[in-house]
């Protein structure tokens, strides 16, 4: 069968709620500044309930899901598997999906709602995410479309799936099936918790990746270092690629044996969510597309500037436009 999709995404499925909040407002939640936590449907309400009255942004989202999304709007063919609610968020969802030309595989089901995720976005920029999984969290091994494994030249691991045993079975499925159709695995480790509490689940597609995205805090924590550069070194010593996100001293990659140091590109910081989804895109469709690493880490690191100098991780302007500014720059010799 030809591989007419170029990633499909493997994560959860959230509706983005994200909200500008004050640190005194944060620490009366008692949430750890910075992270994500998962709460039940209760918990969620009543933390919704706190803004209910307040101007905030929405749209579809989960970790995977933004890199998918972002990754299609550079021009990739993309799919995306995952669960939804029989309500109105999941039909937004699939409205969504639809319109940005994503394939998406999910079914929709009536015991439970639609997860959401609520972003709370503070003066100094940082977000920290309450989410309810939801629907999402039912999505097991029996869900899992074989034919996507064999129509995808990459499948795309979200972290976050291992907080779940049945998402954490239908996401080790996915890895044999890639491995039986030849399909190459991109994982992101997503957060330092899933290192700590799901190390054992984790382990399992690390050993089978082509490619591994974290930052310097998950790197530190998988690898029991405390450089964000040793981590690195540790890591390319375990997986044939990686990508290492140093946030202002830009990147670490390795990719086919070599290693290439990414600067940072400038960025006048309002919100750090989705910097390391879109970092993935950029990478994901600059390597897939010219076969280039440099070109594809400086891809990565420009749409990272971008998204964390607006709210929000869907970007307000057009991918296509910066893609082919870096591109052109690279042709021209002036990288940085």
């Amino acid at each position: 069968m030809k591989k007419d999709i170029q990633v499909t995404g493997l994560g959860n499925a959230l509706v983005d709620l994200q909200y500008e909040v004050s640190e005194d407002e944060l620490s009366e939640l008692e949430f750890e500044k910075g992270m994500m936590t998962l709460v039940d449907a209760d918990k969620q309400k009543q933390v919704m309930a706190k803004f209910q009255n307040r101007t905030h942004n929405r749209c579809s989202g989960g970790s995977a899901a933004n890199t998918i999304i972002a990754f299609a709007g550079f021009g990739g063919t993309a799919a995306y598997q995952t669960h939804l609610g029989a309500d109105n968020l999941g039909d937004y969802y699939f409205k969504e999906f639809e319109e940005l030309g994503i394939q998406l595989h999910a079914q929709q089901i009536d015991t439970d709602p639609t997860g959401t995720c609520f972003v709370m976005i503070t003066p100094d920029s940082e977000r920290t995410m309450v989410t309810h999984l939801g629907a999402t969290a039912l999505h097991a091994k029996k869900h899992i479309n074989p034919e996507l494994a064999k129509r995808s030249e990459w499948l795309y691991i979200e972290g976050y799936k291992f907080s779940e045993q049945d998402s954490t079975h239908a996401v080790h499925h996915s890895v044999e099936l890639c491995k039986e159709y030849d399909t190459k695995i991109a994982l992101t480790f997503s957060d330092r918790f899933i290192i700590d509490v799901f190390r054992e689940r984790l382990d399992y597609a690390v050993n089978n990746a082509d490619l591994i995205f974290c930052n310097d805090v998950e790197a530190c924590a998988y690898t029991n270092l405390k450089s964000g550069r040793e981590a690195f070194d540790k890591l390319c010593q375990t997986v044939e690629n990686v990508c290492v996100t140093l946030g202002k001293d830009g990147s670490l990659v390795k990719w086919d044996g070599k290693v290439y140091e990414i600067p940072p590109y400038r960025a006048r910081l309002a919100d750090t969510t989705g910097a390391g989804d879109i970092y993935a895109a950029g990478f994901l469709y600059g390597i897939i597309d010219t076969g280039e690493a440099e070109l594809a880490g400086h891809l990565a690191s420009y749409s990272a500037s971008l998204v964390v100098s607006q709210l929000g991780a869907r970007l307000d302007r057009s991918h296509k436009a910066f893609k082919n500014k870096i591109y052109e720059a690279h042709k021209l010799g002036r990288l940085k």
